[in-house]
């Protein structure tokens, strides 16, 4: 998305591999946040720690099914008479639990983004994409420009679209929080959840506290990438939809 402190319009159009790699991690992140939802409705509890589950107290819970708040369970009983004996209970409620085809297309788009979101990251880095184009110059990080750009955002004074990665000092510093800390946050708590790579990689659940706190982290993440996503195209309609899209697929 174009500047919205630049009123000029831009010399040098988005590269292939930033309009390609763009729409990929877009698709991706869409396929993710829907089947992400899904999941969530089967168990819209979240925990801190290693361990978490119905028996267990919730650090919040989302009204998002019927599996939210349920009617608990009913008295347990021994598998067997001596002490000691495993326990089972039935749930009082109809659980919502049809969440195999999120989950097998959840854990498809997020190696998607992973596979391409790296491309981008190593091409970004060897070709001075970020260098150029996304970190800010000494003269321009200054609090009074981050100011100024976060009032005009405010009041949606944003200019018609240029044609290229010109941005502004808050578009600079949003997409390298997106780019070095949410989409890296994202996928390491992603992967923490992996019972088979945090069996090859035990170091994951130091870092992120446990399965269960890797979840939340990874939930609070993904509400902060859909809300850049949300604002994301509100600006890009508001500064001009066509030609914003003409910039970022065939256009030139």
């Amino acid at each position: 998305m174009s500047s919205p402190n630049n009123q000029s319009t831009a010399t040098t159009p988005h590269k292939r591999w930033v309009k390609g790699s763009h729409w990929i991690i877009t698709l991706s992140f869409l396929a993710l946040a829907f089947t992400g939802f899904e999941m969530i409705m089967v168990h819209p509890r979240f925990y801190w720690g290693e361990v978490g589950n119905d028996l267990t107290p919730a650090l919040f819970e989302l009204p998002v099914s019927r599996n939210y708040k349920h009617g608990g369970w009913e008295n347990s009983s021994p598998f067997f008479a001596q002490q000691g004996s495993p326990i089972t209970a039935s749930r009082t409620y109809d659980i919502f639990n049809q969440n195999g085809w999120g989950r097998s297309l959840h854990f498809l788009a997020g190696w998607f983004l992973v596979v391409t979101g790296l491309v981008y990251l190593l091409a970004g880095l060897f070709t001075g994409h970020f260098r150029r184009n996304l970190w800010p110059g000494s003269k321009e990080f200054t609090l009074q420009n981050f100011r100024l750009d976060l009032a005009s955002h405010l009041r949606m004074q944003i200019p018609p679209a240029a044609n290229g990665p010109h941005y502004g000092l808050l578009q600079k510093s949003t997409y390298l929080a997106v780019i070095f800390f949410l989409l890296p946050l994202i996928t390491l708590t992603g992967m923490t959840m992996s019972p088979a790579i945090t069996a090859a990689y035990p170091f994951l659940l130091k870092i992120f506290f446990g399965a269960q706190s890797a979840r939340t982290i990874h939930f609070f993440a993904s509400i902060a990438l859909e809300g850049f996503l949300i604002v994301h195209v509100l600006m890009v309609i508001k500064s001009g939809f066509k030609q914003q899209i003409l910039s970022m697929t065939w256009g030139k």
